[in-house]
C-alpha cells in the first residue's frame, strides 16, 4: 500500500439536535460510496466505558467499549478517535471516515486532534447539523448539560445554550434539516427560525439534508487553524448588522472604555437583552487586557484573553497570527491602539434603542476619561471575582 492509498480523509459531524445529525450522516453513508461512521456514544460513560461503533450504508461493521479516562467521558474520546481512525486507514478501503460527535461533544476539541495526529489522516469538512425550528429553543436554555444527562466529564460545567452556540459557530458548514420538521412545540420552522441561523453563523454555508450534497462538501478541505481564528476573541469573525424577519443583529461598537462597576451592575440587564451576544471589551482599571464576552441562554462567561496588541512590546507582534494583526489594523485608535468596545447581539426582538442607552450608560463620563489611566485605577475593581477567581 503506497502512500496515496493509505490516506484517509475525515468529516467530524456534529450537534445537539441527535435526530437530525443522525438523519444526516445515513445520508452521507448512502451518497458517498466507501464511507463509513465512526461514533462514541457517551451515554454509557456510567458503565465506566464509552461505547464505540463503526458502521457503513448497510450496517453495523465493528464495536467495542472504550475505558473512561480519569472518570471523563470525553477524555476517552480522545485517546480512542485517533486508533480507532488510523485502524480505518490501515485497511485502505474507504472513501471518507465520518466521525458522527456525541450530542454535547463541541467540535472544534476534536478538530484539533485530528488535525493534531497527521498523515495519513486528513480533516477535509466539519459541520452541525441543526435544525431551524430548534435553535432559538436551545439557545434559550440555560440548563446545565449535567442536569439533563449530557455532560462528557464531572467537572462539565457547560450549559444547552452555550454548548449548542459553540457547535453552531466553528464549523464552515452547517446542515439543515428538511423543512418538515418541526420544534419542540409542534411546529414548522419559519422565517425567523432560519433568519436567526443564518445571521448567527457567518462563516458557514448552508447545505440542506436531503440533497445528497452534504457528503461531497464534506470532502473540499477544512483549515482548523482559520477555523480557530475565526473563533479567537481577539480577530472573531463575529455577526454583522441585520434585520430581517423579525430577528435583529445589532454591533455595538466605541472606543471609549468601560467603568467597571457601572458594567457589573449592567452584566444581568446584557446578558439578558439577546439569544446570543459575543465580542471583546475593555474595561478602565484593566486596560492592557483583552477581556472576551460570551452569552446565550441568560448566562455570561468573561474571560481575559490575554493583553492587546498595543499592550505588547512591538517586537512580539511577529509572534502574533496574521489574522489578530490585521483585525487590530481595523480597529486601530491613535490613543488607545486596538483597546475597543467590540460587541454583537443577535436575537428576535432585539430592543436596540433600549441595548446602546444602557451600554452607552457604563461607559466612562468626560469627567471619569479626563482622569486618565492613572485616574482609572483607583476605580472600584467589580471584576476582580469574575476574572480572578480564589482556586
Amino acid at each position: 500500500m503506497n502512500g496515496d492509498q493509505a490516506r484517509l480523509p475525515v468529516a467530524i459531524v456534529a450537534g445537539l439536535h441527535a435526530d437530525a445529525r443522525r438523519a444526516a450522516v445515513e445520508e452521507i453513508l448512502r451518497t458517498v460510496p466507501g464511507s463509513v461512521a465512526l461514533h462514541h456514544d457517551l451515554t454509557s460513560a456510567v458503565d465506566s466505558a464509552v461505547y464505540r461503533t463503526v458502521r457503513d450504508a448497510g450496517g453495523l461493521l465493528d464495536s467495542g467499549d472504550a475505558p473512561l479516562v480519569n472518570d471523563c467521558a470525553c477524555c476517552a474520546l480522545r485517546e480512542d478517535l485517533v486508533p480507532e481512525l488510523l485502524r480505518l486507514a490501515q485497511e485502505g478501503s474507504h472513501r471518507l471516515a465520518v466521525v458522527e460527535l456525541w450530542d454535547s461533544v463541541e467540535p472544534q476539541a476534536m478538530a484539533a486532534v485530528i488535525a493534531d495526529a497527521g498523515a495519513p489522516l486528513t480533516l477535509t469538512g466539519v459541520a452541525t447539523v441543526a435544525d431551524p425550528a430548534l435553535v432559538l429553543p436551545y439557545l434559550s436554555n440555560g440548563d446545565d448539560l449535567a442536569d439533563v444527562g449530557l455532560a462528557a466529564a464531572p467537572t462539565d460545567q457547560r450549559t444547552i445554550a452555550d454548548t449548542f452556540a459553540r457547535q453552531l459557530e466553528y464549523p464552515t458548514l452547517i446542515a439543515l434539516v428538511d423543512d418538515g420538521s418541526c420544534g419542540e412545540d409542534g411546529e414548522r420552522a419559519d422565517d425567523t427560525d432560519h433568519a436567526l441561523l443564518t445571521q448567527l453563523t457567518p462563516g458557514a454555508r448552508p447545505v440542506r439534508v436531503g440533497d445528497g450534497r452534504l457528503g461531497v462538501a464534506l470532502l473540499e478541505g477544512f483549515d482548523v487553524a482559520a477555523a480557530a481564528a475565526r473563533l479567537h476573541p481577539a480577530c472573531a469573525l463575529l455577526p454583522q448588522e441585520c434585520d430581517e424577519h423579525g430577528v435583529t443583529t445589532f454591533v455595538w461598537r466605541r472606543e471609549r472604555p468601560f467603568h467597571p462597576q457601572r458594567l457589573y451592575a449592567a452584566l444581568e440587564d446584557v446578558t439578558c437583552a439577546a439569544a446570543r451576544s459575543r465580542g471583546r471589551f475593555w474595561l478602565a482599571d484593566r486596560s492592557d487586557t483583552l477581556l472576551s464576552w460570551d452569552a446565550a441562554g441568560g448566562a455570561l462567561c468573561v474571560e481575559s484573553a490575554g493583553p492587546w496588541l498595543a499592550a505588547l512590546p512591538d517586537a512580539a507582534w511577529e509572534m502574533v497570527p496574521a489574522e489578530r494583526r490585521l483585525a487590530a489594523s481595523l480597529d486601530w485608535h491613535p490613543e488607545h491602539g486596538d483597546r475597543c468596545q467590540y460587541l454583537t447581539f443577535t436575537s428576535p426582538g432585539l430592543d436596540r434603542d433600549g441595548l446602546v442607552a444602557l451600554l452607552d450608560s457604563c461607559l466612562l463620563t468626560d469627567d471619569e476619561y479626563a482622569a486618565g489611566r492613572d485616574g482609572w485605577q483607583q476605580l472600584p475593581h467589580a471584576f476582580d471575582d469574575l476574572l480572578d477567581p480564589v482556586i
